[in-house]
């Protein structure tokens, strides 16, 4: 049975006197502490004969309680006066909270230190980035050294693995699409053109864009987390000990399984939104199924088509450095590898987006808009 410390007042010539019994132990001071806390008025002495075993949190709170009311500590054990010495001999007069700048000093601070790592990271990810061309280099002139198996490996877990999820997403965009443009074309007598619309924004765009997106919160992320907790648990480094490159084993195969599946992923990605766009179209539109498939040959343009198929690759590199580059900047603690995690698919997502708005200016400007 657990015996809570206590105390009992007594009043004499010399003034209050708190004596304290029971155990002062973190498991049994929570009582004593709270009414410590509440006590008001000056004390004479604090009587601890009564008290059993302390550890360093009872006598922390027995010294606060001292100091704060005025009070003499008496009767206590050699164990108790060490503890007490001890914390006593520890307290600082430094602010429990480090000072806080004025708001128009702290959000250019904020700002320039974001700029700053934004800056370095950017030349992180261009140095990552040239280490991994070299290595291709070096793998392709020594093709016994390319670690077929584990790229083969990659390539079911980036592609084989995601079809379902990829394909239902797909299928959902496509009857969004075809749905929400059939209602504003609806306002023009043009529902026909639901088609195109339907076709060009999947072939052309939204495929290959979803498909990235979805690859960079599957297995970017996935690169990151493995790679991160490869780094805490040393594994990279004694890869590097027997002479293993990590870049060899561990970066180039997932990259490359990115690059090679992502034009196949988002192929397929469009095709399954425009058999959604299709289903939608046959329920609420009354274009036959078979008419609305045989329509799409003949009006997306062959040229979105390759728009589509020459992103794809680009926005897989992309997902891949970044993850692989936030995995291997991972050290200290398993926190990091949450956050390198987290910034992993933010910086996928972001880049991707971004270089798809250039893509989009630079094929207009080619021709292909």
């Amino acid at each position: 049975m657990r015996e809570w410390a206590d105390f009992s007042v007594e009043e004499g010539e010399g003034g209050v006197r708190v004596a304290v019994h029971g155990a002062l132990l973190v498991s049994t001071i929570g009582a004593l502490d709270r009414k410590l806390r509440e006590w008001e008025g000056p004390v004479a002495a604090i009587d601890l004969s009564g008290s059993g075993a302390i550890d360093t949190v009872g006598a922390w709170i027995v010294w606060r309680f001292a100091r704060r009311t005025g009070a003499t500590i008496e009767g206590a054990s050699a164990e108790a006066e060490h503890l007490i010495e001890a914390v006593q001999s520890s307290e600082s007069s430094a602010d429990i909270r480090p000072p806080t700048l004025p708001l128009v000093t702290r959000v250019p601070d904020e700002v320039g230190k974001l700029v700053s790592s934004w800056g370095a990271g950017t030349l992180g990810m261009i140095a990552f980035l040239g280490e991994m061309l070299i290595c291709c280099g070096n793998l392709f002139r020594h093709p016994s050294r390319i670690r077929f198996v584990s790229l083969t490996r990659q390539i079911e877990l980036v592609g084989v693995s995601s079809l379902g999820i990829i394909g239902l997403m797909s299928f959902l965009i496509g009857i969004v699409i075809a749905q929400q443009g059939a209602v504003q074309l609806r306002q023009f007598g043009a529902e026909i053109y639901t088609i195109n619309l339907t076709g060009r924004l999947s072939l052309r765009e939204l495929g290959v864009l979803m498909t990235a997106i979805m690859v960079a919160g599957r297995s970017g992320s996935a690169f990151a987390a493995q790679i991160g907790t490869m780094k805490l648990t040393e594994e990279v480094d004694a890869m590097r000990t027997i002479g293993v490159s990590p870049m060899e084993a561990l970066i180039v195969p997932r990259i490359l399984a990115v690059v090679l599946m992502m034009p196949l992923l988002g192929f397929y990605s469009a095709a399954v939104a425009i058999v959604g766009g299709a289903v939608i179209s046959d329920l609420t539109l009354g274009i036959p199924f078979m008419t609305f498939l045989i329509r799409i040959q003949e009006v997306v343009p062959m040229h979105d088509v390759w728009v589509g198929l020459v992103k794809a690759p680009v926005f897989g590199l992309i997902v891949g450095l970044a993850g692989c580059y936030q995995g291997m900047q991972v050290e200290g603690n398993s926190e990091e590898v949450g956050l390198r995690t987290t910034w992993a698919v933010v910086q996928g997502i972001f880049m991707v987006i971004v270089l798809d708005a250039f893509f989009a200016v630079f094929f207009t400007e080619v021709g292909w808009g």
